[in-house]
């Protein structure tokens, strides 16, 4: 979705009507699919006032004219995909001639993390930045304290104990992410360690005193896991922190360093 605000979400529909993704809640999935079914040789921007029964799943208010780019997939230069699967910062300009896009092309981008449309002579162009995310694998006040300090920075932060939902997390990160392990339990925070480990976490840190931190190394090695010099354990910058805001500090302050 391009207007009244470009947004983070994508959908993507398959010819057999299959659906992948999720934007503006599906409030506008029939629009979007009868539109693709047409299987034009160009793209579409589409335009459309949100009605009263929309309203409520897409969070606009009805009578808000919306507009959407439809695009083939072939239309998208083929180094989009890799480019956009490793969270590469991308401008795609699509070349708009009467609402039809003629034509899609993508350069790297440095604009800072988010999503940003832009209207050029050229046509529209989508700037799509990363925002780093930090996984946390634990719960308590260190854990909150430094959601707290990654939310301050922008990041998007998710906070999870159970290992089985960290593996499902730490495979969806890239070298700009980070994941924090924590928990007193060896066996569930050694979990969620191995976890991070399998990732592409650019950072990856672990708390607890050097006994737990022994205890994991030793659970994993029982397992085959090895790598741990990607650990960072104790997690954070020696600045003498105590309490939970102060660790938090120093966790974030490193991994913002190991950068």
């Amino acid at each position: 979705m391009i207007a009244p605000s470009p947004s983070e979400d994508a959908l993507a529909l398959t010819p057999g009507g299959g659906r992948i993704g999720v934007l503006a809640g599906g409030a506008f999935d029939g629009l979007l699919a009868d539109t693709a079914s047409r299987q034009l040789p160009t793209g579409r921007v589409v335009r459309h006032v949100v009605t009263d029964f929309e309203s409520p799943i897409c969070g606009l208010p009805a009578g808000t004219e919306a507009e959407f780019l439809v695009v083939p997939a072939d239309l998208f230069p083929v180094e989009i995909w890799p480019a956009l699967l490793e969270r590469h910062a991308l401008s795609i300009t699509a070349r708009v001639e009467d609402d039809a896009v003629m034509e899609v092309t993508a350069d790297a981008a440095s604009t800072p993390g988010g999503v940003f449309v832009e209207r050029t002579p050229e046509g529209i162009v989508t700037t799509f930045s990363p925002v780093a995310r930090l996984v946390i694998a634990g719960r308590g006040p260190i854990a909150e304290a430094l959601a707290a300090q990654g939310e301050l920075l922008g990041w998007k932060v998710a906070v999870e104990a159970r290992p089985e939902v960290v593996t499902g997390l730490a495979a969806t990160l890239s070298p700009l992410d980070a994941m924090v392990v924590m928990g007193h339990d060896v066996e569930s925070s050694s979990r969620c360690l191995m976890a991070a480990l399998d990732s592409d976490a650019g950072y990856i840190g672990a708390l607890g005193s050097h006994e737990m931190q022994q205890a994991r190394a030793d659970w994993l090695a029982y397992r085959d896991v090895f790598g741990l010099e990607r650990v960072h354990g104790p997690a954070g910058l020696a600045i003498g922190s105590s309490s939970p805001a102060e660790i938090a500090v120093s966790i974030v302050a490193e991994v913002i360093a190991s950068r």
